[in-house]
Formats: C-alpha cells, sequence, structure tokens
C-alpha cells in the first residue's frame, strides 16, 4: 500500500523566501536542506493520496483552485513519479518531498506571481489588452514551475524549454494527458529560441547575471524577469549589469519547508 501523505510540518517565520529544486550551487537556487536518504523503494502516492496532501497548503496560500485544477496537478505529480522512474526528471523520488520541495515551492509562486501580471497589464503595450500573456519558463526540467502555472492560470500560454530532449518530450506528454492548449515544450538551448515572452521565469537554472545575459533578446516590449531563488543573492544581484533594474526581491514561505525562499523580479531599465 502507498504510503500516507505527511502532514505539513509547523513552519517557522523567514526573513526571506523562495522556491527551488533539490540542493545547488550558489549561483543557483536551493532547496534548503537535501532530502534525507532513504532505504528501499521510493514512497510513492496515489492521485487520491496527492489531493488529499495539497488540501491544508492550499488553504494555507490562500489559493482558490477548481476541483479540476486539484485532480490535473495531482495527475501532474503522478506522471512525473512515473517518468522519473526510467528517465531521471528530479532528483527526488519520494512522494513527501516532491510535495514540499516542488509542487509547494511552485504553488507558492502563483499569488506574487498574479500581483504581477495584473501590474503588467495595466503597463501600456504595443499588442491588444486582450492577447495572452506568454511566459517562457527557462530549464525547466520535469516543468517546475511552467506546467504548474499553465494548470492554474490557462489565460497565460506557457513555453517550458530544457536542453535535455527527455525532458522537453515529458512536457509535451503532460501537455497532451492533461489536455492542456496553453502548454507547449522545447528541445534546444535559451539562446537559439526565437519569439518574445512578456515574463521569463527561471528555478534553478543558472546565476541572474547568465540568466538575464541568455533571455534578454528573448524579452517583449515591457516585459519582467522573474527568478525564483533561496536565499537573497546578494552577489548575484551586486554582480547584475547597471542597466538592469531589481525592482522587487519578494520573500516567500513554502507550507511545510523550513528554508528560505524569494522572488527576484527584474526588467531592462528603460
Amino acid at each position: 500500500m502507498p504510503s500516507a501523505p505527511r502532514k505539513p510540518a509547523a513552519r517557522r517565520p523567514s526573513a526571506t523566501g523562495s522556491h527551488g529544486k533539490p540542493s545547488q550551487p550558489s549561483a543557483k537556487r536551493p532547496a534548503s536542506q537535501p532530502a534525507p536518504v532513504r532505504q528501499g523503494p521510493p514512497i510513492v502516492w496515489t492521485q487520491d493520496q496527492w489531493l488529499q496532501a495539497i488540501e491544508v497548503p492550499l488553504q494555507q496560500l490562500g489559493l482558490i483552485l477548481s476541483a479540476e485544477q486539484q485532480q490535473k496537478l495531482a495527475r501532474y505529480m503522478g506522471l512525473l513519479s512515473h517518468w522519473n522512474a526510467t528517465y531521471n526528471l528530479t532528483a527526488l523520488r519520494d512522494a513527501p518531498d516532491m510535495l514540499s520541495h516542488h509542487l509547494l515551492d511552485c504553488l507558492t509562486v502563483l499569488a506574487p506571481l498574479q500581483k504581477g501580471l495584473q501590474a503588467f497589464h495595466a503597463t501600456p503595450r504595443d499588442k491588444p489588452a486582450s492577447a495572452p500573456l506568454r511566459l517562457l519558463d527557462v530549464g525547466s526540467g520535469g516543468g517546475l514551475p511552467g506546467v504548474v502555472i499553465a494548470i492554474t492560470m490557462p489565460e497565460v500560454h506557457v513555453t517550458c524549454v530544457d536542453t535535455v530532449g527527455k525532458k522537453a518530450a515529458f512536457i509535451r506528454q503532460v501537455a497532451a494527458e492533461l489536455k492542456l492548449p496553453n502548454l507547449r515544450g522545447e528541445h534546444a538551448r535559451v539562446e537559439q529560441l526565437k519569439g518574445q515572452f512578456d515574463l521569463i521565469t527561471s528555478r534553478a537554472f543558472a546565476s541572474l547575471q547568465d540568466f538575464t545575459a541568455l533571455t534578454r533578446q528573448l524579452l517583449a516590449p515591457g516585459a519582467l524577469w522573474m527568478a525564483m531563488k533561496g536565499k537573497r543573492p546578494e552577489d548575484e544581484l551586486a554582480q547584475l549589469p547597471k542597466d538592469i533594474d531589481v525592482f522587487h526581491v519578494e520573500p516567500l514561505q513554502v507550507p511545510g519547508l523550513d528554508a528560505e525562499r524569494c522572488l527576484i523580479w527584474m526588467r531592462p531599465q528603460a
């Protein structure tokens, strides 16, 4: 029988916060402490167990998602676990760790993202206000946060790009199985992509300097960068070019994760 979902651990207030994947070098986004090594087969949850596990965290985050969206999130995590057994999409294997370090980590971004998009829509642009917002998730891996955003914000057109073909193929499979017409997976180096995007995000991808340099040509007029980081990266912020405006560093707290998380909001200076 699959192990029952763990209850979220008590949260401890943190001065800063963010989103992240398992432990990364300082230039990337750390995921707090590495998940403990456990002997035996991975803990795998059913779809119902995933639904049960996200119920309380959604309330803690103040997120209101439809039953269909919650079902799709649960199915997505099931697909991620299934494909991970063969294609090594993420270093984490146990469902409780994937819940806190991956899914809840990405869900914590949604409220700040929605506020950021409201401000973006209020800014004069060269295209009609009714045009869908185009989001690029760089180094998306198994689709974090791109797939989560596509499920919870169907009005946003999400492109997930990764240099590993099997990861891009997984994104395309998720889009097909979950019927997400607003989700695309691209197998490419980000500097080879064409087109323009209104918001470019990354999670455990690279330093802020590399992230902005590699994607700058893909920014639409008035577009923003949103980097998901762990502890506020003072060294990375100091190394950014002077023509990049870091207009907001937003601390976040992930339910059940005792680790610092923050969002770095940036844009080219006018």
